[in-house]
């Protein structure tokens, strides 16, 4: 293996870090000594919204402004760690006298605004469980969400409400409450959330959850079944504010901004919780990706710490060198990408044109915060992962049939795995402990993800070792995009792939084989990706569909989606004796 390596890198006026033996840092960490940093609250209890507001406000940063909302249309509105404690603790209140407590489910369907983020910090004091949604999505996946989360309470918008809720809210009998941010209440059981809020105290004595005690809920596609409900506690913020300092050097006074959305998991464990414990300003922006205004966001907020993901930094190369000359970016301390891997050249970009290099981070939905990265005190060598954080211990494995593993060699291929037990860890499947069971062999969480490690200690990413695929840093599984195709009359069958794109990494293609009595053509090409668009969302729906007489099964019915992906990129067709119109020995 061959890399170009960058020499880690610093600002003009910023002291170097002082040397520090990395492997010594390792073997002298232990979580315990990380936990002992945090707060706490009285008998041993722990909680995200508390460390992330109340206890700056304790340290003498109450007057610190916590976020600063651009609008799309120019509006800018701030608000200090003061007032974001009052006003999450106004929304404890109301969830409470709404019923709604410990252990519930309250679910966001809306984009960057304010009252995301004061519901996400209220609802984690009242000791509920905050669910956010991917405002994007279409009207099926925001109903299969909601149903499988069974959300007690749902914070919207008029217009999400008007397209994506209203018409099925019959098919919801656990949503009791929905409360508009944007509007008054109404007969049909929507209520104005600013009404409500201004009613309560904005007092409220501290949290009592206790560090296991259920905190956060993302949900994340699977190949099978409907979306997985990858369950985290708040002992999670632990990770949170260490990574957070840890990998993007977020410091107290920080100007930091995640373009991430909130509907994610990056939107929410490092577009709310990291920034907020490491004391830092966060800026939001409401508005959707524009290279130049981008540009002038870095520049006109003097933004410090900047984490985008590769699609972007895609956009941002078609875009050219032109956009971001003469804006001046002097006030970026460190620049870092997450969502799927950064190739090399986005690196090298990034260097020449930005002044700084991009570091690649690696994590999952289920992983909680970042496990391998590029810190800022290492060399980079552009295309790699990064090497494990202290307190995690990483491998390449080979599944064995008897359900244990075998640690492979530098430079071999295989399944990248965790040792178990830090604490951002998800600790369940949402009623499903089979499934989340099968996520762990011989005390090592076993990631889906192909990799190999170099000598030094570096992780390179693969692809994905299952039917899951990535487009815009978003995973999307086969169940839902092909089951909504199926909704069609006159879909018969139906298989995803991903393709590869030059910007989204990949995009979703789909196989689809017609009913008796119906033609391909153009014309119902264009009426099935329509069909698929209005129910699964821009975000999820393919952009690419493509008939077929019959699609590859094996003779026990499943779709072939690996002969689909090999015939579409012109790869070995594999292994075809379990293929269901194939003359070979049965397996």
């Amino acid at each position: 293996m061959t890399w170009t390596t960058i020499r880690k890198t610093l600002s003009p006026d910023e002291p170097a870090p002082n040397p520090i033996d990395e492997e010594a840092v390792r073997a002298g960490f232990s979580w315990e000594t990380a936990r002992a940093e945090l707060a706490g609250l009285p008998g041993g209890g722990l909680n995200i919204a508390y460390e992330a507001v109340d206890r700056l406000v304790q340290d003498g940063l109450g007057e610190t402004v916590a976020l600063r909302w651009l609008g799309k249309n120019g509006e800018r509105r701030e608000y200090t760690y003061a007032e974001l404690a009052r006003s999450s603790n106004r929304f404890a209140n109301l969830l409470e006298r709404m019923g709604v407590g410990k252990g519930d489910r309250v679910c966001v369907l809306a984009g960057r605004i304010p009252e995301l983020y004061v519901t996400a910090l209220g609802t984690l004091k009242a000791g509920a469980v905050f669910c956010p949604l991917f405002s994007a999505f279409g009207p099926e996946p925001v109903r299969v969400r909601l149903i499988k989360s069974r959300a007690r309470l749902l914070v919207t918008t008029s217009l999400l409400y008007q397209r994506k809720i209203q018409p099925q809210r019959d098919q919801l009998p656990d949503l009791k409450h929905v409360l508009s941010a944007d509007g008054g209440g109404d007969e049909s059981g929507v209520h104005s959330f600013h009404a409500l809020m201004e009613a309560e105290s904005d007092r409220r004595a501290p949290p009592t959850t206790l560090p296991e005690d259920r905190a956060l809920l993302h949900f994340t596609s699977g190949t099978t079944g409907t979306p997985k409900g990858a369950v985290h506690v708040h002992d999670a913020v632990v990770a949170h504010r260490l990574t957070g300092r840890q990998v993007l050097d977020l410091r107290p006074g920080d100007i930091y901004w995640c373009t991430a959305d909130p509907g994610w998991v990056t939107g929410v464990s490092y577009g709310i919780i990291a920034p907020l414990t490491n004391g830092a300003t966060l800026v939001i922006d409401e508005a959707e990706f524009d290279a130049r205004r981008w540009y002038a966001i870095l520049e006109r907020e003097r933004v410090n710490i900047w984490y985008t993901a590769p699609t972007a930094i895609r956009m941002l190369m078609k875009a050219g060198a032109a956009a971001a000359r003469g804006h001046d970016l002097s006030a970026l301390r460190f620049m870092a990408s997450v969502g799927e891997p950064l190739n090399p050249e986005g690196v090298i970009w990034s260097l020449e044109t930005l002044g700084r290099p991009f570091h690649d981070t690696w994590w999952q939905t289920e992983t909680g915060a970042i496990m391998i990265a590029n810190t800022r005190g290492q060399d980079i060598r552009p295309g790699s992962m990064g090497r494990p954080l202290p307190g995690i211990e990483a491998a390449i494995v080979r599944r064995r049939l008897d359900g244990g593993v075998d640690l492979l060699e530098p430079d071999e291929e295989g399944e990248l795995a965790l040792r178990a037990g830090w604490p951002s860890m998800f600790r369940d499947y949402l009623e499903d402990e089979a499934l989340y069971r099968q996520c762990f062999a011989a005390g090592w969480y076993l990631s889906g993800d192909l990799a190999t490690r170099d000598a030094d200690g570096y992780f390179w990413f693969l692809g994905r070792a299952d039917d899951v695929i990535k487009t815009s840093g978003h995973l999307i599984g086969p169940f839902e995009v092909e089951n909504a195709l199926m909704g069609h009359p006159a879909v018969a069958e139906a298989g995803m792939i991903g393709k590869p794109d030059d910007y989204a990494g990949q995009i979703v293609k789909v196989f689809v084989a017609l009913k008796t009595g119906h033609a391909p053509n153009d014309t119902l090409r264009r009426e099935l990706l329509g069909f698929a668009r209005d129910r699964l969302g821009p975000a999820v729906a393919p952009r690419e569909l493509e008939f077929m007489a019959d699609l590859p099964k094996t003779r026990s019915g499943k779709i072939m989606r690996r002969l689909l992906r090999a015939r579409e990129l012109g790869l070995p067709l594999g292994d075809l004796s379990t293929l269901e119109n194939n003359e070979g020995t049965e397996p």
